[in-house]
């Protein structure tokens, strides 16, 4: 068995062996250590951080030639291969009646580790119908993944969990159910941790990070790739219009649907909700991803070296995009956000294709994805699709 099958194991992953990745619980005083001060040499390293491979800073000026060597490093530093010969042999199962739609659980290989369960929603009529690739957020919050976005309609103990999770981020609603009642076929898959593939608890992420970079691969690469996958699926099902497939996803979730478009041409459209910014003004005192833990999920080392965050996302100019943000979201400073988005701006200017991104702060809000951005997010996905 070599190491990365090792890492398909749910044993070693999570359930019955996450004592083992975990090495023993944080204690409250171990876990504050990481609100303390940075080290002295911090600053000088972040002031290394030029983004030489930068689209406007890169030798390469050629914008297609550009994004082949961009898409190529960051697929580089993924430190997980790419999956594409292994079948996806999706099993159908759970099929039943919603509201104009109909939902099945699927149960596809997406990598050569593992297979995944999702929720499959298609509307009543005849196709082949726009899709959504449907990503869920971290909020440590384990015990649910793919219903933290659709109804769980196969498990009444997730239902009250899940619906606690939409009245707290989704104004009561579930994203995905009315994204079919719109029209859309939806798929949404349990990202390693959540849902079926957990759950893990918040002490244990560290550890299974530790592993996977132990082994020669990565936490956040593994979730990268079969995201990537996960489209490829999604634009290759009968009932799929291949050419109007858009990734959506809040928090996690967004950072996912921008990273997804960046690495897939299955991805005509990308809407991301509350995760986008700049990465060194990310990285200022008190900030969730200076903890680790979290951070690992979104973490590809040495990346940095050549791509800021808004310049990996640039890699799917000049497709259809669309960044919300809410100004008291105090995950992501507003220096951070201003700056990611004139970046993207400035790219997609270069392509004269301005029209096509579209960035939005809603000042009121916090990190939230209420019934007022979905409609907008649904409207927009509608008109570019």
């Amino acid at each position: 068995m070599d190491a990365h099958e090792l890492l398909g194991r749910r044993g070693f992953v999570v359930g019955a062996g996450a004592a083992l990745l975990a090495g023993g619980a944080v204690t409250g005083a171990e876990a504050a250590v990481v609100d303390g001060p940075l080290p002295d040499f911090h600053p000088a390293l972040k002031e290394r951080l030029t983004f030489p491979l930068a689209w406007g800073t890169s030798p390469i000026r050629d914008f297609r030639a550009w994004r082949r060597t961009a898409r190529a490093t960051v697929e580089e530093h993924l430190l997980v291969e790419r999956q594409d010969r292994v079948p996806f042999a999706p099993e159908y199962t759970g099929r039943t009646q919603g509201d104009g739609y109909t939902r099945e659980l699927v149960t596809v290989s997406l990598t050569r580790y593992e297979r995944v369960r999702g929720a499959l929603l298609t509307p009543h009529g005849d196709g082949p119908f726009p899709a959504v690739l449907l990503l869920h957020d971290h909020g440590s919050k384990f015990d649910i993944g793919k219903e933290k976005l659709v109804r769980p309609w196969y498990d009444d103990t997730r239902l009250a969990s899940a619906r606690a999770w939409a009245d707290k981020y989704f104004s009561g609603r579930f994203v995905g159910d009315e994204l079919a009642r719109r029209g859309y076929v939806v798929l949404c898959l349990d990202a390693l941790g959540w849902g079926d593939r957990g759950p893990l608890v918040y002490e244990q992420q560290q550890a299974l990070a530790s592993n996977f970079y132990n082994l020669g691969s990565s936490l956040a690469g593994l979730m990268a790739r079969e995201d990537q996958r996960a489209a490829a699926f999604l634009a290759g099902l009968d009932r799929v219009d291949a050419r109007r497939v858009a990734a959506v996803g809040f928090s996690m979730g967004a950072y996912r649907a921008w990273q997804t478009a960046a690495l897939s041409d299955h991805i005509a459209a990308a809407a991301s909700v509350c995760w986008m910014t700049g990465l060194k003004e990310m990285m200022v005192p008190g900030n969730n991803t200076l903890r680790g833990q979290s951070a690992y999920w979104m973490l590809h080392p040495g990346l940095a070296r050549h791509l800021d965050i808004p310049d990996v996302a640039s890699i799917a100019a000049p497709r259809p995009m669309l960044f919300l943000n809410g100004a008291l979201d105090t995950l992501f400073p507003a220096e951070g956000v201003r700056v990611a988005h004139d970046k993207l701006r400035a790219v997609w200017r270069s392509r004269h294709a301005e029209e096509r991104i579209r960035t939005k702060t809603w000042p009121e809000l916090g990190h939230v994805f209420t019934h007022v951005m979905q409609d907008e997010v649904v409207n927009w996905l509608d008109d570019v699709l």
